[in-house]
């Protein structure tokens, strides 16, 4: 197997992985010809069973789940006593922020969100005060979470109840409660228990909330239609603390108080000075990934024909955490800048762009909207921006699943998904230019730019018009406050 296909689809391994799996005889392994590695879907090795101490099976099945990444799937069986159990592991890298992802569960077939819950990953459902904490990782739904919970805590129920009642009455009512959401096993027609899908009950359900917090920001929890349509879906990042770094294995716990936190030199230094316009600034910091120290550095950037802006770039030796940002050098503008460009070729997508972090991104065409604040200050080319949006939107978006196959091929949830593609479709062809299209960059601080190819002529393809701010937008830019004359001789409170 190369190095590229590592990692193949899950899709286009099922098939094969379940011959494979079916032409495995345990009993004669011993007899069989040697098979080359590199051929097998799945890869198999014995390990203990820690049920009756004899030897089992773990099948290992390197995989990719798409628009999420590349994940290890891992199932265990033990043939003589029967016992078996999965789980996934990310085989990708810890991301530089932790992520909590939040889902209001308000119908049943809110039950079919899929989640991806990573080792490192706790779940919250805060109207029943139950916490999931840090375990082994699994690929399952919402209904999966909550049959998993009634399972572990009827366990011990029948011993609970006659060592501590009161503990066993307690945990009795969240089981209950619980059940309202899963149904219990149905009788089948042959005598049988069948589990019944929740999603497909018509039994009045109890909304609550499903929260994830994962400091390695691996898990994952199914939108509806669009980050930006799903009103019950809710996603953000944050810095870890110092105690989830440890945890991550990312510092050692005896470094914690060698993190330059109180220890570095706070000065500012100066590289390559012989030029203003070339000076860069380096500022000591401290990483917010790994919190060991490093070096931001700043360089103003002259644009010909727009203004000074100033870049910030900031790279971590230790963990990899990386991050740039842009910021304009000069005065605030009085007006507002709306810029609209009709991109008629691959030339124009060479065209040096600066977004800034007040700036909208907008392309009609294919309905798609980016509000002031997303992707925060970038300084790049209209390709390199337009990429930026298809990775985000693709890798953070979870449109395909194990339960794709089972689901009713005309139901909503294979229309949202295949509205998704669609539109990721879409943004393919237009950030490879297949055909004509209109961006429009709408910043009401006039901080954003678009390269001329004509300078300093006009532009055919490109219109700049400028326009008076209404109050909101003053206000939400904190310049309704902002006093810049007469205040020399006002006193200062203390």
């Amino acid at each position: 197997m190369t190095p590229d296909n590592h990692f193949p689809s899950i899709g286009t391994l099922a098939q094969q992985a379940d011959s494979s799996v079916d032409s495995v005889d345990l009993n004669d392994t011993a007899d069989a010809p040697p098979n080359d590695d590199d051929d097998r879907v799945v890869q198999e090795l014995e390990s203990l069973c820690m049920n009756c101490e004899k030897q089992g099976v773990t099948r290992l099945l390197l995989t990719s789940i798409p628009f999420f990444h590349e994940v290890i799937l891992m199932s265990f069986r033990c043939e003589h006593c029967g016992i078996s159990n999965n789980e996934i592991q990310s085989a990708g890298v810890i991301r530089p922020e932790g992520a909590i992802y939040t889902a209001r569960i308000l119908a049943r077939r809110d039950l079919n969100r899929q989640i991806i819950k990573s080792e490192t990953c706790t779940i919250t459902i805060p109207e029943y005060e139950l916490t999931i904490p840090a375990a082994k990782g699994k690929l399952t739904t919402v209904e999966g979470i909550i049959q998993d919970v009634i399972s572990d805590l009827s366990y011990n129920q029948p011993l609970r109840r006659i060592q501590n009642e009161d503990t066993f009455t307690k945990i009795q009512i969240l089981i209950d409660k619980l059940k309202a959401i899963v149904p219990d096993e149905d009788e089948d027609s042959e005598g049988g228990t069948t589990p019944l899908r929740a999603a497909n009950s018509e039994a009045p359900m109890p909304h609550f909330t499903v929260e994830l917090d994962d400091p390695a920001g691996n898990s994952f929890i199914e939108f509806g239609d669009s980050m930006t349509s799903d009103p019950n879906w809710n996603f953000r990042t944050y810095r870890r603390t110092q105690e989830q770094n440890v945890a991550l294995g990312l510092v050692a716990s005896d470094t914690a108080g060698d993190t330059g936190i109180d220890g570095h030199d706070d000065t500012t230094k100066t590289v390559l000075a012989d030029d203003a316009d070339e000076e860069i600034y380096v500022f000591p910091g401290v990483c917010s990934s790994c919190g060991h120290p490093l070096n931001t550095m700043m360089k103003k950037v002259v644009i010909p024909y727009f203004k000074d802006i100033l870049i910030m770039s900031t790279n971590c030796d230790r963990c990899g955490y990386r991050d740039n940002e842009v910021k304009s050098g000069g005065a605030i503008s009085d007006k507002g800048k709306r810029i609209t460009l009709r991109v008629e070729d691959r030339e124009d997508l060479s065209r040096d762009i600066l977004k800034s972090e007040t700036c909208g991104l907008t392309v009609p065409d294919i309905d798609l909207v980016l509000q002031a604040g997303t992707l925060g200050g970038r300084f790049t080319t209209l390709e390199g921006i337009l990429e930026q949006v298809y990775e985000e939107l693709s890798q953070k978006v979870f449109a395909a699943g194990d339960s794709i196959g089972s689901a009713d091929p005309v139901g909503p949830d294979i229309q949202e998904r295949n509205k998704f593609k669609t539109f990721l479709g879409k943004l393919e062809a237009v950030k490879n230019a297949e055909h004509p299209f209109t961006l429009i960059l709408d910043d009401p601080l006039a901080n954003s730019y678009v390269q001329n190819l004509y300078a300093p002529d006009p532009d055919p393809n490109m219109e700049i018009e400028s326009y008076e701010r209404t109050w909101e937008q003053d206000e939400d830019l904190g310049l309704n406050d902002m006093k810049v004359e007469g205040y020399e001789g006002e006193k200062v409170e203390s």
